[in-house]
Formats: structure tokens, C-alpha cells, sequence
């Protein structure tokens, strides 16, 4: 089949030739072609083989299954489930081998390939390459044994911090970043129209009150811990993780004064509140009480001094108190009717609609496909693999899922996470964000997944006066700042490539 890439894609793999370059381009406008691209040339001028790697085993699947459609390379997929002679033998006669990152680094460290003969390095969902995970690993020894080395990292988002950009950058010698968004001029032409509206709503009567009492409890522990000389900034959830942290290799490394002690304690109580103001306030009634209740169970095994100490506290009491008359009575968040009400509307403007509902949790995902099935809409939870006690899908599940997705057997697919990255989702009318996430790299994949081939709708869901938010506002000024962080990067490449010429 004869390729025939996009302007801007064209325009990126010219500069991906020359130099080891980052692509930030969001999900569905083309970056496996650029890496296809990429392979076909370096194995037209370099006798070698190209090493693509994705952090899923059906990610990797997708890789795969995309280039053979239209090169005729030797090619074969590495995982766990090929015993390790058995790949050595294959690495030593494929052309590209598609791997996740784990099973390179087993292999590397065993030393049963090398990466001498690759002439091309593809990482997938780059914005991983970071710290310890298997990809600055492979990338590491691969520009230490290639004669004749290239990289080439593909992502949707590298994430807003500019010290973790710059440390993928190094981590792949990057020497290009090529950006480009929905507004980009060589982008547009082949977009459709994305209509974006934000649909608030505004927490009960009775809900507010049970917000009001464990904000109580909440600011209480804040102030125990500056009164202990230990806390002083905002009480989001990064900086009380952060806190705990500390506090906690402060008692492992010896530190067992008491004031120590008793703010690990706060700390501890502190996450777990904000948690339970969490849940009430982007997810549900039903959600928190069950957290509560796990709280509750916690204290009843003796888990932590903490929780039980939490769970007596008389705020935390009279929280339960109305939610449990709440959870009995039926209540749900309006977030749920208002949810109802989108489906019913999209549905009858068109029958064969695909949307994808996004939320953080899968209690949420749950309670929305059963809300969504009682109404006769057709909908699938679609959640990761099992993690310990908790229920999951298997990848083939997965798959037979996304199946009945792509194929209309389903109307609307309700999803965690796993529905933001990578996957090879089929094209949607509408995406829905049950509620707004702080993170600009997700916030991008799952707006990404509507308005590529036809039009679509993006509309997230804010309850007033909450996490939501402020949840909403930080990832806009996080995408902002990643977008204005890679341009500054991209020009001290540009300036750093001048100087060397000169001299």
C-alpha cells in the first residue's frame, strides 16, 4: 500500500532524518505514520533493524499489526511469553522487532542482544522516559552500542513541568521537538470541528452539609500540623503525599520524636480526608460512603492508630451520618442526572452514536453503566487489568470489547484511564469528562479520541464550588505552560545546533 502522509507529517519526518527528535502530537493525527516513515528510510540507507518499543503489550500488537499493512520487513513482536533463547535467535535475523521496553532491558542485561546493528530507536508514549522505567534504560545503552544511532520519541503530551521535559529530552538526546496542536496552520486543514462546552452543576443541599463538616475536620489537622512547625504551604494532594514522604523516611531513618509521630499521623489523616472530600465532591454519594465505610472496616482490624483515631473524631460521625441517610434514600450526584440527560439528548439526535465517558474511578464507571443499561442504552465498562483484591478486564476482554465498540454493538463505552493512552480506539462523536483531571498529559489523550475524521463534542463535567474546579483550571494552565516550555526548549536546540556550525 503506497503512503501518503499529512503536510505536517511530511514536514516532521524531514526533521526526524537529520536529528534525534521528541514528536508531541495529539492522539490520532499520525505519529506511528511518521515512525513507519522513519523505519522505511534508515533501513533503505543502513544495513541494520529498528527497534520500536510501547509500554503495552497491546500497544505493541498495534505497532505491529500497523506496519505490516504496509512494509514487507521481517518483523516479529518480543514478549515474556517467548522464552528468552527463542528471541535471541529472532533479534539476530528480524528487520523490526516490536517489544515493550521490560523485555529489551531483560534482554540487554543478560546480554543476549545488543544494540549495536539498530539504526533506528522508536519509543512510544514517550513522556515515560523517565527515572527508572525501562525506557531511559534502553535508550541509555542504545547511544552507547549503535554505530549508526537515531531516536525518535512520540507523544501526546510530555506533561507541563519543565525540569521533566528537559529530562526526556536528555534521556533521548533529543535535538528537535516538533509540536503541533489542533490550532496548529499545517493541522487544521485536516481536522474536523470540535465543539467544547463545560456543563456545571451544583452540589445538594444536603451533600454540602456533609462537605462542610469534613472540610471542618480537614482544616483542623492542617492547623495541628503548622502549630507542630511541620507544614506550611496549601493542602493539595500532591503536597500532603509529599509530606507523608518526608515524614516517613524522617521515623525510618531513626527519627522518633514524638512530634514526628504525631504529624505522620495528621498526614496520614489528612490524605484520607481529602480522598473522602474527593469522592463527595466529583463522584457521589454512594462513592464516599463506601470509602467512609472502608475507613470504618480499617479501624475495626486495627490497621492504624490514625484511622481510628480519624473515625472517632466527631465531625468524621456526623458525616457518616447524613450520608448514610443519603446512600439509603437513594441520592446520587447531579452529575449523574445531568450525565442521563447528555446521553438521552446525543442518542436521539443520533441513534448510531460513540461516546466515551471518562472518570478517575471504577466505582464511578461502574454506578454510570449501571445508570446507563437501566435507561436501555447500550454500554460497556472498559477498566484495566485486575489489581490485587480489585476486579479488572484481562487484555483479551479488553480487546473483544473495543471489538463490539468498533463494530456499533455498543453505544457508548465508560472508561478509566486505560481509554486515554495509546490504544487503538475507534473514532467517537462525543467524549465526556465525568470530571475535569490535573493532568495536561491526560486531559490532551482523552479530549484527543473525538473530532479527527468527522465532527465531535467534548463536554466535561464541573460541579461548582469543588475539586472539580480547580482540577479544571490546573490542567489548562499546565497544557499552556507545556506548549510555551517546548517552544523555549525547541530554540535553545536551534541556537545550540547555530553555535556548533560556527565553530
Amino acid at each position: 500500500m503506497e503512503i501518503q502522509p499529512r503536510k505536517y507529517q511530511q514536514a516532521i519526518f524531514e526533521t526526524a532524518k537529520n536529528k534525534n527528535t521528541l514528536v508531541v502530537l495529539p492522539t490520532g493525527l499520525g505519529k506511528t505514520l511518521i515512525a513507519l516513515m522513519l523505519a522505511q528510510e534508515r533501513l533503505k540507507f543502513y544495513s541494520g533493524k529498528v527497534l520500536f518499543l510501547a509500554p503495552t503489550r497491546p500497544l505493541v500488537e498495534q505497532h505491529y499489526n500497523y506496519f505490516k499493512k504496509y512494509l514487507n520487513y521481517e518483523m516479529h513482536i518480543f514478549t515474556g511469553k517467548i522464552n528468552a533463547k527463542k528471541r535471541a535467535e529472532l533479534w539476530k535475523r528480524a528487520q523490526i522487532i516490536f517489544s515493550t521496553p521490560q523485555c529489551i532491558e531483560n534482554d540487554l542485561k543478560n546480554e543476549l542482544i545488543s544494540l549495536e546493528d539498530v539504526v533506528l530507536l522508536i519509543e512510544d508514549e514517550a513522556h515515560r522516559c523517565l527515572k527508572n522505567y525501562s525506557y531511559t534504560y534502553v535508550a541509555k545503552i542504545y547511544l552507547q552500542q549503535a554505530k549508526n544511532p537515531r531516536l525518535l520519541g512520540l507523544t501526546a503530551s510530555p506533561g507541563s513541568d519543565p525540569s521533566t521535559i528537559k529530562e526526556i529530552c536528555k534521556n533521548l538526546n533529543i535535538e528537535a521537538v516538533e509540536v503541533r496542536t489542533r490550532e496548529s496552520e499545517d493541522v487544521k486543514p485536516y481536522l474536523q470541528k470540535l465543539e467544547k462546552e463545560i456543563v456545571k452543576v451544583e452540589l445538594t443541599q444536603e451533600m454540602l452539609q456533609v462537605q462542610e463538616v469534613l472540610q471542618k475536620l480537614f482544616e483542623k489537622k492542617v492547623t495541628e500540623l503548622k502549630n507542630r512547625g511541620l507544614f506550611f504551604g496549601k493542602p493539595t494532594k500532591k503536597n500532603l503525599l509529599e509530606l507523608q514522604r518526608k515524614l516517613t523516611n524522617m521515623v525510618m531513618t531513626g527519627n522518633k520524636h514524638f512530634n514526628v509521630l504525631k504529624g505522620l499521623s495528621a498526614a496520614s489523616q489528612l490524605i484520607k480526608l481529602y480522598h473522602a472530600l474527593e469522592m463527595l465532591e466529583t463522584q457521589g454519594v454512594e462513592q464516599c460512603y463506601a470509602y467512609l465505610n472502608e475507613l470504618f472496616e480499617q479501624a475495626n482490624k486495627k490497621k492504624s492508630r490514625g484511622v481510628r483515631q480519624l473515625v472517632k473524631a466527631k465531625e468524621f460521625g456526623e458525616a457518616y451520618l447524613i450520608l448514610t441517610k443519603l446512600f439509603q434514600e437513594g441520592a446520587e450526584h447531579p452529575k449523574l442526572e445531568k450525565l442521563k440527560e447528555i446521553v438521552q439528548r446525543e442518542i436521539a439526535n443520533k441513534p448510531e452514536l460513540k461516546a466515551i465517558i471518562f472518570s478517575q474511578y471504577r466505582d464511578s464507571v461502574r454506578k454510570i453503566v449501571e445508570v446507563l443499561t437501566a435507561m436501555g442504552i447500550k454500554s460497556k465498562i472498559f477498566i484495566g487489568q485486575a489489581k490485587r483484591k480489585i476486579e479488572g478486564l484481562t487484555q483479551i476482554e479488553q480487546q473483544a470489547i473495543l471489538r463490539e465498540f468498533a463494530q456499533g454493538r455498543i453505544n457508548v463505552l465508560v472508561s478509566t484511564s486505560i481509554g486515554e493512552e495509546g490504544l487503538d480506539l475507534p473514532e467517537v462523536d462525543l467524549v465526556v469528562f465525568y470530571e475535569p483531571i490535573p493532568s495536561a498529559i491526560r486531559k490532551i489523550q482523552r479530549a484527543g479520541r473525538t473530532a479527527r475524521l468527522k465532527p465531535g463534542k467534548l463536554i466535561i463535567l464541573v460541579t461548582k464550588g469543588t475539586r472539580d474546579e480547580s482540577y479544571y483550571w490546573s490542567a489548562y494552565y499546565k497544557e499552556k505552560k507545556m506548549y510555551s516550555t517546548l517552544k523555549n526548549i525547541n530554540n535553545v536546540l536551534k541556537k545550540t545546533e547555530k553555535q556548533k556550525t560556527l565553530f
